[in-house]
């Protein structure tokens, strides 16, 4: 007998839900693409950390855990405050949520 594997044909965010991680799988990805820029901007300027971190009014402890991926309790302030500080705006916006979609019922056959 084959199995089927109860993924296919859902989305990975259905995955995600499904498995309990849909909130901490994005706000790590969402903090890595503000590293991204961050470290863009740094490099393009010749910024160090240390000077990153002077800029901020830090020490470059604080900087290294605002610019680890892996730590997403980062407040919003402070990642604002690191973007201005090279030149950039950090941008929120709000949407809402895709519908989840139903789950047909089995039949009793």
């Amino acid at each position: 007998m084959v199995t089927k594997n109860k993924h296919t044909g859902s989305s990975f965010d259905a995955f995600l839900e499904e498995e309990g991680v849909r909130d901490d799988v994005e706000a790590v990805a969402l903090k890595r693409v503000l590293i991204w820029h961050l470290e863009q901007q740094m490099q393009a300027q010749r910024v160090t950390k240390t000077a990153l971190a002077a800029r901020l009014g830090t020490s470059r402890t604080q900087l290294g855990r605002l610019l680890d991926p892996e730590n997403a309790s980062v407040q919003l302030d402070t990642m604002a405050r690191a973007a201005r500080a090279v030149g950039l705006r950090l941008k929120l916006s709000v949407e809402a949520a895709p519908a989840k979609p139903r789950r047909a019922l089995k039949s009793a056959a």
